[in-house]
């Protein structure tokens, strides 16, 4: 049952107290994404398009999709008035006030789609029947959860990225999915998969579901597909919006024949098994034997120390390695490892669809699965399980309790993202408040 308007005058003062807050950060410490993303901005303002994927005077080159590119074209129109200098190509880690001040307002402006997103969302939810109490109400504590996600806040607005924009675009294609908008979900994930290619690791329950729930009109009794209630036209009407999409993205650059030169970009597959900081996945652990193995087999003198591999396992530009002891991983044993963790979600939601919440429940073990077993995973991709799971944890106990561990270690794994000094005592008390408010809110919501 849809809330009455008046039950929703909470929302806005929510959503403007979150922009407000993230305005006192705009001067704090922020990363090399902050320079890679001044590059971009310049990249695409300064160059035509054909040089997009072939400037290389900075080491943070262009590897987003091109609708990505052209967000970034976007935003340059506005940062010129800002500061022109911050536009030059070579102005390498360039940061006047000015530069930093609307780097800073972007991520916070186009934080609206989050918003946006975020309200959706909460429509969704299942509200309880004659509560009075806010935070007694499945949906403000989900807009909480989401508007003010720990993780969220530290990565985009003091470490800097744009995560909240696109996690927005990802928000609302479930959102349209848990509404039967089939169509509308599919077209904002393709747009989305032409942002950041890193959704492509659930891409996965996105094919499932929309072939068995959407391709396919009816089911058998016991819920089992009806084969002959498949419908050509709705498959040939989703193929047209997805690849309508790539088309028009990719379009320009396979005309000027520079698609291997994109895909080189957005895949560069040499840049080693893990990021600069360690994800805490399989591989991690993995590393942690390898070295562990090695430093045994030097001490009891079964190995020379002299004929070890120098230790290279991590880097965020280009760089190759090899374990000491244990056999080296490739991306193709990354990827099998992947494809065969996210397998029995897939295949559940093929024999039992069980809805919009079966999907995102698949979404979410897509995003774990790659998260513990892909190539090069960023410690920021955690995020991709902690935000869909925050729709679940106001549904159900049970997933409330894996909320609250995911959360606590998944944002926990964040900290060394921010190691300058004067960001330890904010990231501390941003985590223990939203950590506390998380369990306490989903204790009262769901009586334990």
């Amino acid at each position: 049952m849809a809330a009455a308007p008046s039950s929703w005058s909470w929302f806005l003062p929510l959503a403007a107290g979150v922009s407000l807050f993230k305005c006192l950060f705009i001067n704090s410490y922020h990363s090399t994404d902050f320079e890679v993303h001044r590059n971009w901005l310049a990249i695409t303002h300064s160059l035509p398009v054909s040089r997009w994927y072939h400037e290389n005077t900075s080491e943070w080159t262009l590897d987003y999709p091109p609708l990505f590119a052209w967000f970034e074209f976007g935003l340059s129109q506005a940062a010129q008035h800002f500061d022109r200098n911050m536009l030059l190509v070579e102005n390498l880690n360039y940061a006047s006030p000015s530069t930093v001040l609307f780097q800073r307002l972007s991520v916070i402006v186009t934080d609206s789609v989050f918003i946006l997103a975020v309200r959706e969302c909460c429509r969704c939810v299942q509200e309880q029947r004659g509560s009075r109490d806010v935070l007694s109400r499945p949906s403000f504590v989900l807009a909480v959860l989401l508007l003010w996600n720990f993780g969220l806040f530290i990565v985009d607005h003091i470490h800097f990225q744009y995560n909240g924009f696109l996690f927005g675009f990802l928000l609302l294609s479930v959102a349209k999915h848990l509404q039967s908008r089939h169509l509308q979900g599919a077209l904002l994930f393709a747009v989305l998969l032409n942002l950041k290619h890193i959704f492509l690791y659930v891409a996965p329950a996105y094919g499932v579901f929309l072939l068995r729930s959407y391709c396919f009109t009816q089911d058998n009794n016991d819920g089992s597909i009806r084969w002959r209630s498949f419908s050509p036209l709705r498959l040939l009407a989703l193929g047209s919006i997805v690849t309508s999409v790539f088309a028009l993205s990719f379009g320009p650059f396979v005309v000027m024949g520079q698609m291997p030169q994109v895909l080189t970009r957005l895949f560069p597959f040499k840049r080693g098994l893990c990021h600069a900081y360690w994800a805490p996945n399989v591989w991690a652990l993995y590393n942690v034997l390898d070295k562990v193995l090695a430093l045994l087999g030097v001490r009891l003198k079964l190995l020379q120390e002299v004929e070890l591999p120098r230790a290279a396992m991590t880097g965020g530009l280009v760089q190759e390695f090899q374990h000491s002891v244990l056999p080296s991983i490739s991306p193709s044993i990354t990827l099998v490892c992947t494809v065969l963790s996210i397998l029995p979600a897939a295949a559940s939601i093929w024999w039992r669809p069980r809805g919009g919440r079966g999907f995102l429940r698949c979404l979410l073990l897509c995003a774990l699965g790659s998260f513990m077993f892909g190539w090069h995973v960023h410690e920021k991709a955690v995020l991709l399980a902690i935000l869909p799971l925050s729709f679940l944890a106001v549904e159900s106990r049970e997933d409330a309790g894996i909320f609250l561990l995911l959360t606590t270690t998944g944002h926990y794994s964040l900290f060394p993202l921010l190691f300058t000094p004067a960001e330890l005592l904010i990231k501390v008390c941003v985590m223990l408040m939203f950590t506390i408010f998380s369990f306490a809110a989903l204790r009262k919501l769901h009586s334990y």
